[in-house]
């Protein structure tokens, strides 16, 4: 007699190789992929070509010319520096406990080349997981548009493509940091977990875990996201002791755990050998003044010039302070006593920063300051010369509060909008990144068009072709407003 078996329900798993089908291209979206695959490949042939004469050949001396000549928004040169030398330290561990070994990969290839060819050619070794993000970041929208929300395939489309012409999803696929494989790693998750949804199925504890390792091993904080998505595909069979202990508890522990072996075996030995010279060259330093100080005074006495010295000496160390810090235009911190207590900033004006920054810049970029880079001349807050990029600028943000309003009953939009909290809480909130908070925004500028779809779906007759005019525009404006920006900015380099 055979077994008994269960009938389809929530509680079946997916199966591996089911998830892994989701990686081939429909035919409808091949045209639409080819298109956006010419564009990023132009767009990422003008960064390439900017930076090549010093990091093909210069870099091979020293890795020093990443940090002396790249300089593109807040963005660091830390992943070019690695897959060239893969050193483990360099990147902070805490935040991106596993995203050295997610490089590896690109380090060997790279190598493999440089033997080959006599040449570093890690920016079109990184270009390739760029061009992956880029691609599989609008294949994964569509789908979450088309099957999630319900959209027609014009509207869906048109939101794709308005969604790759945001700046810093743009921006962000040019430059080889981590935010774009962030993207798309949460992207993917979200569609991942609405298959799930619709299905009417939990996700097992061996996809859980991995969804976790890997986008928490790119950008921590995101792990979060993952649980939350998690929470709302499972509902209470999260908090199954089986399910917490081994896709929750066991993956944080083992990430941490590994973090902290990352630190103390490879960051900790080269922070005491920094700190050691930096000790030596301030003594030295400070020996120089010393004598400098008693050539030129008119104290006679020995002892008052001896306290002379250590006044003049302490003002002279924190006028430093002060111009290392207004330089870093960071804000006041929570606390310094703790590493991620000194990463918070509650000084920076929240509303400035709101409008010129965390849905300003991330959408349109400023043409003043151009993609220059706080450390240099740019100020925190930068605005706009026309009112026009304020008009497109709440033009978005009025269709996105809509979309909230009318997909108020969607399990899957909540699931977004979560997900977007944790990052409002962080840069708002806390104020982490708020500085610089453009460069962060494809952790959450995706969710724009996920809720703004549920207003288009929810249109008909003229109301419905107006809003897809409106929106054809604004994805044409978008792309003409960035893309030229973005163009001009690596050609000013290369020149």
């Amino acid at each position: 007699m055979a077994p008994a078996t269960h009938p389809t329900t929530a509680v079946q798993r997916v199966k591996m190789r089911q998830l892994l089908r989701i990686l081939k291209i429909r035919p409808d979206e091949r045209p639409h992929v080819l298109a956006l695959l010419a564009v990023l490949v132009a767009l990422q042939a003008c960064g390439i070509g900017c930076f090549w004469d010093s990091f093909s050949t210069g870099s091979l001396e020293s890795g020093d010319v990443f940090f002396r000549d790249f300089h593109v928004s807040g963005f660091d040169p830390i992943t070019y520096f690695v897959t060239t030398y893969w050193r483990l330290s360099t990147y902070q561990v805490y935040r991106h406990p596993l995203l050295a070994f997610f490089v590896l990969p690109f380090f060997l290839l790279n190598k493999l080349l440089i033997l080959l060819f006599g040449i570093n050619m890690v920016q079109v070794v990184l270009a390739l997981p760029l061009l992956f993000a880029g691609v599989y970041s609008f294949v994964f929208l569509y789908r979450i548009l088309r099957e999630q929300v319900g959209l027609a395939r014009l509207d869906a489309l048109l939101s794709d493509w308005l969604f790759m012409g945001f700046a810093y999803v743009m921006v962000s696929l040019t430059v080889a940091d981590h935010f774009a494989v962030s993207m798309l790693l949460l992207i993917a998750a979200l569609y991942v977990s609405g298959l799930y949804m619709q299905r009417r199925q939990t996700i097992g504890v061996l996809p859980a875990a991995l969804m976790f390792l890997l986008t928490a091993g790119v950008t921590l904080s995101n792990g979060l996201k993952i649980f939350i998505d998690q929470l709302f595909v499972n509902g209470r069979r999260f908090f199954r002791p089986r399910f917490l202990l081994l896709a929750v508890v066991m993956p944080v522990v083992l990430v941490f755990g590994f973090a902290k072996w990352e630190d103390y075996t490879y960051v900790r030995p080269k922070e005491r050998h920094n700190r050691s010279v930096r000790q030596q060259a301030e003594y030295n330093r400070k020996l120089l003044a010393h004598a400098a100080f008693m050539d030129t005074t008119v104290i006679a006495d020995s002892a008052a010039r001896e306290t002379a010295f250590k006044k003049e000496y302490r003002r002279l160390l924190v006028r430093e302070a002060i111009e290392r810090s207004k330089k870093l235009k960071k804000g006041k911190p929570i606390s310094t006593e703790s590493e991620f207590a000194r990463w918070t900033d509650i000084g920076t004006e929240r509303w400035p920063s709101l409008v010129e920054n965390f849905f300003g810049e991330s959408l349109q970029l400023h043409p003043d300051y151009l993609l220059d880079d706080l450390l240099r001349e740019r100020p925190v807050i930068v605005e706009y010369r026309s009112w026009l990029n304020y008009a497109v600028e709440l033009l978005l943000v009025v269709l996105f509060v809509a979309g909230i309003w009318c997909g108020r009953q969607s399990r899957f939009l909540w699931m977004a909008l979560a997900g977007f909290a944790i990052d409002l809480l962080i840069h708002l909130g806390l104020g982490f990144g708020l500085n610089e908070v453009y460069i962060m925004s494809p952790h959450w500028l995706f969710v724009m068009p996920i809720a703004t779809a549920f207003f288009l779906h929810r249109l008909q007759g003229r109301p419905l072709l107006l809003a897809r005019a409106v929106l054809f525009l604004t994805t044409l404006f978008l792309w003409g407003h960035n893309a030229s920006l973005l163009i001009s900015f690596y050609c000013s380099i290369a020149l």
